[in-house]
């Protein structure tokens, strides 16, 4: 009798175990789904890394006379045959103020693609101060064959930047994007070719048969 009871005890004791491992377990993934997003709204409050903020109001309150200088920096990856660079190079403005510049794209390919734009800023500090009102990084960009597009940037620089003891003598910030490819992209001729090459070899087979 004795050892029926030990023996219950320790299932019940090995059963206490499993469920506290699948409890830790299942824990952990869903950490792992939520930490992207989680990660992405830190950077997004905090400015970290670079990451700059969007502004649902169209102006900010306060306008300060003091000048500060942003350049613009643009770069393509992964194969996306597009010429994408700055309309200007930089702009000066007033902490404050609002102001709109332009990027520009030309898609170089025989076929349709679409790019998503990454962007930061540097010095990183600054992100939190950098604020987006309108930009074509909200969503993705497809263009056409040989299509060129201008694409507008509006923004301003938080006048409380000034109060950031790293940031409080900065002249210069520069704000960099980064197109990438789309996965959904293939270029439509070549498939059209493929299928022309497919029906010939068919036809090929029919008259050997």
């Amino acid at each position: 009798m004795s050892n029926m009871r030990n023996a219950s005890s320790t299932d019940r004791s090995n059963l206490r175990v499993a469920l506290m491992c699948g409890t830790i377990f299942f824990s952990m993934v869903g950490l792992a789904f939520a930490s992207v997003p989680l990660y992405r709204l830190f950077c997004q409050v905090t400015g970290y890394g670079g990451t700059t903020q969007r502004a649902e109001q169209q102006y900010s309150d306060t306008i300060l006379d003091r000048e500060i200088t942003v350049r613009f920096d643009a770069n393509t990856s992964g194969g996306l045959g597009w010429d994408f660079a700055p309309v200007q190079r930089d702009v000066t403005l007033k902490l404050g103020e609002t102001v709109q510049i332009a990027y520009k794209a030309q898609n170089k390919a025989s076929y349709s693609t679409s790019g998503r734009a990454t962007f930061n800023v540097t010095p990183e500090l600054a992100g939190a101060y950098f604020n987006k009102i309108e930009c074509f990084c909200f969503t993705d960009t497809e263009l056409k064959p040989g299509e060129t597009l201008d694409m507008p940037v509006v923004f301003f620089v938080d006048p409380d930047i000034i109060n950031a003891p790293e940031l409080k003598n900065i002249r210069t910030i520069t704000l960099s994007y980064t197109f990438f490819p789309l996965d959904r992209d293939k270029p439509q001729a070549n498939s059209a070719k493929l299928g022309e090459g497919e029906e010939e070899h068919r036809k090929v087979e029919g008259n050997n048969g």
